[in-house]
């Protein structure tokens, strides 16, 4: 998920911090680590992401990256997902 966060922000964000990235994606195998939106958003200067605190608050996230986390916790709703867009592409 770490990857593909990475590679969204690099094709859509020209602000986006490569460098700590990198050091994300290398520790990212081991047990010890840990990552929360708010230390991904603030380090990397991530723009697909947003992150609230306080009453209305939570994460929030870019289409895209909200359907590649929803299909990485559900097989049945990527399915879903692959189902309703192959419906309504033109032929």
């Amino acid at each position: 998920m770490i990857e593909f966060l990475g590679i969204w922000e690099q094709l859509n964000n020209s602000e986006f911090k490569y460098v700590e990235f990198d050091g994300f994606k290398k520790e990212a195998g081991l047990n010890s680590f840990t990552l929360t939106p708010k230390q991904w958003i603030e380090s990397t200067n991530a723009k697909g992401l947003v992150s609230r605190r306080g009453r209305y608050g939570g994460t929030f996230a870019q289409k895209d990256i909200a359907f590649e986390f929803a299909s990485w916790i559900s097989v049945e709703f990527k399915l879903y997902l692959i189902k309703e867009f192959h419906c309504t592409q033109p032929v």
